[in-house]
């Protein structure tokens, strides 16, 4: 199996942007620095602080960038559902022609540049692979002692309600061969939270697809301020319970009688 090319040529990554004017520029510079082929896909949730106007004025001077502008504030996984329907659909005025692999990673910084290289060569023999702080060699750094407990605590209660063998099924760093992220049913995605990461991660086990998991080292952002709230929380544990008393019945009603 041939995985992407060694110059990301085939490889287009989304972006989601919300209020991130200073962090931007800097991400978008490192990501062309270490695969100068790919494609950046910046989708703004109408931020106040002007990151739309700005990723159209790099835009404006780099043809590897694009800029997808979103219903104002709907939240991060309905921004990716927008913005890979839009890329599966072919829209973005032929911009996603010939990509074969979708990478998805936050804008803060939060996600290095220089550890995608290390998710595209994984993909040589999987379907997904996700970035993962929880197994051998991953990490945080920067983080207090209480959203290191909620990323741990998040991740144990999302494995177990749903029995997902992955490590860490709420991290945002990923990479979709284009057929299988095609396969997830991105129509049917109605989280808007941050829980879309492990609704994903559900589909993705459920299908029975391939998924590899590789160490990186989330750092904490240096601008703007985190999108985590009570809110994003509440929603995040009420879908999860959801879909875990949903695929028990569903096994239920598979057994044998």
């Amino acid at each position: 199996m041939t995985g992407p090319r060694p110059d990301g040529a085939d490889v287009l990554v989304t972006v989601p942007t919300y209020n991130e004017r200073e962090s931007l520029p800097g991400l978008v510079t490192r990501l062309l620095d270490t695969l100068p082929a790919l494609r950046i896909l910046v989708v703004d949730d109408g931020s106040p602080d002007g990151t739309g106007t700005l990723a159209e004025s790099i835009a404006a001077t780099d043809a590897r960038v694009r800029v997808h502008h979103h219903a104002p504030r709907a939240g991060l996984g309905a921004a990716y559902v927008d913005a890979f329907s839009t890329v599966l659909d072919g829209g973005c005025d032929g911009f996603a022609e010939g990509v074969g692999w979708i990478v998805q990673m936050d804008a803060d910084g939060s996600h290095a540049p220089e550890e995608l290289p290390r998710l595209l060569a994984a993909a040589r023999d999987a379907d997904v692979v996700l970035g993962s702080r929880y197994v051998p060699g991953g990490g945080t750094e920067g983080w207090a002692w209480h959203r290191r407990l909620l990323s741990r605590a998040g991740n144990v209660y999302s494995r177990r309600a749903l029995r997902l063998s992955l490590h860490d099924v709420t991290g945002g760093y990923r990479c979709f061969r284009r057929g299988a992220l095609a396969e997830v049913g991105m129509a049917t995605v109605a989280s808007e939270g941050y829980c879309f990461q492990v609704d994903v991660a559900f589909r993705v086990q459920r299908a029975g697809m391939r998924v590899r998991e590789v160490p990186i080292t989330f750092v904490e952002r240096a601008h703007g301020e985190s999108k985590m709230s009570g809110a994003v929380v509440r929603e995040a544990l009420w879908r999860i319970t959801s879909w875990a008393v949903r695929d028990r019945a569903r096994r239920r009603r598979a057994r044998p009688r």
